[in-house]
């Protein structure tokens, strides 16, 4: 969707505009020290705002500084393996988008000659840049004037005008942008946008508004009600499926175990993970069908790792496995897309981050 579409129809009335606030708490209040920014161009704040979508700042700092030093620039990113991408981005979750990244990145060498499209439209094309990320990089590294509409964005507008529902209505996504255009100013854009993110990240939080201190505070239509909190209002609540399945840790005797890779989409998509089994009937056929011999099985207990839309349950097995006769010559390592893993050898490839926990614990406690 272009950028014009979200903006209209035009705000309905013309209320007090938070930049001159916002702009003066920025000087004495704002964050100015994070990495991001510092040295600061487009490549560098657009990593920093894909890896700080669903995931908070403090958690975003040390992933973001490891992962600058292994890919500095475009180019460096760009020509990267994939395995090496999702190798850094283990534990972040959300691996799409460092898919996205990466085919962006390439976009980016390839069809633009290594320089970001000076557009928040031409930014939009590029994989996993929506029109948030995009006005971000456009504003912050560019100086355009580009409206944003992040999570602290949404709460802190929906306070400010005190807008009622649910904010993933399109309706009401539509309005929230209609504000963000009309409060973003034509001059120091980059500092609005820091000091908007910086507003809801510090001060106008979720839970425990710092009111006291807000600088909007005086025309705050949530905090005149008396109720800020109350503001944006939840996402209806939906019961989420629940998946059930058996992750099989096949270890050889040497200690290695067996990784697959998934495929890009779906379940954990790109990264190396276990094979699994959903019939606990079936785990020794199973072993047999990839090549191996059962020669311990161990089940361990049932953990829940939570998706956005759903719950994986899973128990993991360890099997401890030797090469099956009938498979002589034709062992489950002659498919490309199975490889022997051990932590300690130094591998850099993607897991996901409760497979290399459950690894790890296995490889220090040998139990699962």
């Amino acid at each position: 969707m272009r950028m014009q579409d979200l903006l209209m129809p035009l705000v309905p009335s013309e209320p007090v505009p938070i930049a001159p606030s916002l702009l003066a708490w920025f000087e004495d209040h704002g964050r100015k020290d994070l990495p991001w920014q510092q040295d600061i161009n487009p490549y560098r704040v657009w990593v920093s705002e894909i890896m700080l979508q669903q995931t908070q700042v403090i958690t975003v700092i040390d992933y973001y500084q490891r992962f600058m030093a292994r890919f500095p620039t475009l180019q460096s990113l760009a020509t990267a393996p994939i395995d090496d991408v999702l190798h850094l981005w283990s534990g972040l979750g959300y691996y799409s988008r460092a898919r996205n990244l990466h085919r962006a990145a390439q976009t980016v060498v390839s069809q633009h000659d290594g320089e970001f499209p000076r557009s928040v439209d031409g930014l939009t094309e590029l994989p996993g840049i929506g029109p948030s990320t995009a006005g971000a990089i456009a504003s912050i590294s560019m100086g355009l004037r580009a409206p944003i509409l992040d999570r602290n964005v949404k709460r802190v507008l929906t306070r400010y005008h005190a807008i009622e529902g649910w904010p993933g209505t399109s309706s009401i996504n539509r309005e929230l942008w209609a504000w963000a255009e009309y409060h973003t100013p034509h001059d120091r854009v980059a500092h609005y946008t820091q000091a908007i993110m910086d507003l809801g990240a510090t001060l106008c939080r979720r839970s425990q508004p710092d009111c006291p201190r807000c600088p909007l505070r005086s025309n705050c239509a949530g905090l005149a009600e008396g109720r800020p909190e109350r503001y944006p209002f939840p996402k209806p609540r939906v019961a989420k499926p629940v998946r059930n399945t058996h992750l099989l840790v096949l270890r050889n005797d040497r200690g290695d175990i067996l990784l697959e890779h998934r495929p890009p989409s779906g379940l954990w998509g790109g990264l190396w993970t276990l094979p699994e089994c959903d019939d606990p009937q079936h785990i020794d056929s199973h072993c047999l069908a990839l090549g191996f011999e059962p020669q311990a099985i161990e089940h361990g207990d049932k953990r829940r790792h939570s998706f956005s839309h759903y719950h994986l349950d899973y128990i993991p097995v360890l099997v401890d496995v030797a090469p099956a006769q009938a498979a002589a010559g034709l062992t489950a390592m002659d498919e490309p897309q199975r490889v022997w893993y051990n932590p300690h050898e130094g591998q850099r490839i993607g897991l996901p981050a409760p497979i290399s926990k459950l690894i790890q614990q296995i490889h220090t406690t040998e139990r699962p």
